[in-house]
């Protein structure tokens, strides 16, 4: 019981940081919901069902250039496609609660994940520390949207206040220290530079980061293999 609360302790304060981020990132959402037109429960609720920073961002943006709902349903679900390759790269760390996995499954993003790799490098299988990290981002996005919804109607424009940045900052900031290994640095400077040339080529475009995560990995993994035959 006591490694337990420790855990969770450990989740708690290792995810807060990060998690004021997000909820600088959802009370961003929250405001363009309603400005949006979807009201105060629509915002919320989208928050509670989807829990996606990205795909609600562009389905705001989508709705509000007139796109129709197919185009939203098959851009979310390319923006989302990373989310199989997180699971299967944490489905090791959460193995051991067979029975709450699918529940756990729901947490899988771009911010529990690094949280999450990086703490079963280094003590193996944890489920409730990935549930805790993924239960605290949870909470920072649904209640800063519900706050951000409240007061959509009282700000023009939560960009100029900073709020699109403050999580992509605070996630960058967390990425660094993980870049230890070659392949790892490979795919990140892979990404970059991909991410980049595209949207040079292709401003505006919402795919691009989407190419960059699928493409990048792949410099990754063939640094990895080239290293295991090596060895």
């Amino acid at each position: 019981m006591n490694m337990t609360i420790k855990t969770i302790r450990t989740g708690i304060s290792e995810a807060l940081p990060l998690a004021i981020a997000i909820a600088a990132y959802g009370l961003s959402y929250g405001v363009l919901g309603i400005q949006a037109g979807f009201g105060l429960l629509g915002t919320v609720l989208m928050s509670l069902l989807v829990f996606s920073g990205s795909v609600q961002m562009v389905t705001v943006a989508m709705i509000t250039g007139g796109a129709g709902i197919l185009s939203i349903l098959v851009t979310a679900t390319l923006l989302n496609l990373r989310n199989l390759l997180y699971g299967a790269a944490l489905a090791e760390g959460i193995a051991p609660a067979k029975r709450w996995r699918w529940l756990l499954s729901f947490g899988v993003s771009d911010e529990p994940f690094v949280l999450g790799i990086s703490r079963f490098k280094q003590y193996g299988p944890d489920p409730i520390y990935f549930a805790t990290v993924a239960g605290t981002f949870y909470i920072a996005w649904v209640s800063s949207s519900l706050i951000g919804a409240i007061i959509g109607n009282q700000i023009i424009d939560p960009q100029k206040w900073g709020l699109d940045l403050a999580f992509p900052i605070t996630f960058v900031a967390l990425l660094v220290p993980n870049l230890t290994e070659k392949p790892i640095i490979a795919t990140a400077l892979t990404g970059a530079v991909i991410t980049v040339i595209l949207t040079v080529l292709f401003p505006g475009t919402p795919l691009n980061i989407l190419v960059a995560g699928v493409l990048a990995p792949l410099v990754g993994i063939y640094l990895k293999e080239k290293n295991k035959n090596v060895d």
